[in-house]
């Protein structure tokens, strides 16, 4: 069964386990591909985990002239092909989500690219295996019909609104938290 990347935002806590991993990952170069942002610095110690959500469509792909960025038929969005790369950076302006970045001396975009030497394996991305708050999860379908039948259920309140991706669909789902009258919801 497919497995895809579940994102529980409520649960990080900023300890950047995943940002080492990553470094792990083969084929990575020791070079992070996710981030872990602060909310409100100096305000709180609420962070986000920031990585690919591996568009359906991905405008990355879209934008690139020398068709550099491949799409595995998991639907892992790859980093930009050595060969191919022209250092445009149309992917890197394309992508709603900022990921993409750019190695000036390597004239090469790279990104998360789901730990594909694992993932297509069956093996979970480096980020979720070392996880210690499940905030980052790998999951398969059935496991996300149920996080969802839970959330319709009323264990989180959820909103009214699904939340919808900026690029449409993608293969990394997120739980976002919000409040509503002092009790989390689920967009």
């Amino acid at each position: 069964m497919k497995k895809i990347l579940y994102i529980e935002m409520d649960n990080c806590i900023g300890c950047r386990s995943c940002l080492a991993a990553c470094t792990q990952c083969g084929g990575h170069d020791e070079r992070n591909r996710n981030y872990v942002y602060d909310v409100n610095p100096l305000v709180d110690r609420q962070t986000i985990p920031l990585m690919c959500l591996h568009c359906v469509n991905p405008a990355c792909a879209r934008s690139c002239p020398a068709q550099a960025i491949q799409i595995t038929e998991e639907g892992a969005v790859l980093s930009a092909l050595v060969e191919k790369c022209i250092g445009c950076q149309n992917c890197t302006i394309a992508c709603p989500y900022g990921i993409p970045k750019f190695d000036e001396e390597q004239n090469l975009m790279y990104k998360c690219d789901l730990c594909y030497d694992r993932t297509k394996d069956g093996i979970p991305p480096m980020c979720a295996s070392v996880c210690p708050t499940n905030t980052l999860q790998w999951i398969d379908e059935n496991e996300l019909a149920e996080k969802r039948e839970q959330h319709r259920l009323g264990k989180w309140l959820a909103s009214k609104q699904p939340f919808e991706p900026l690029e449409g669909e993608t293969h990394v789902k997120i739980s976002l938290p919000g409040i509503i009258q002092g009790k989390q919801k689920l967009f």
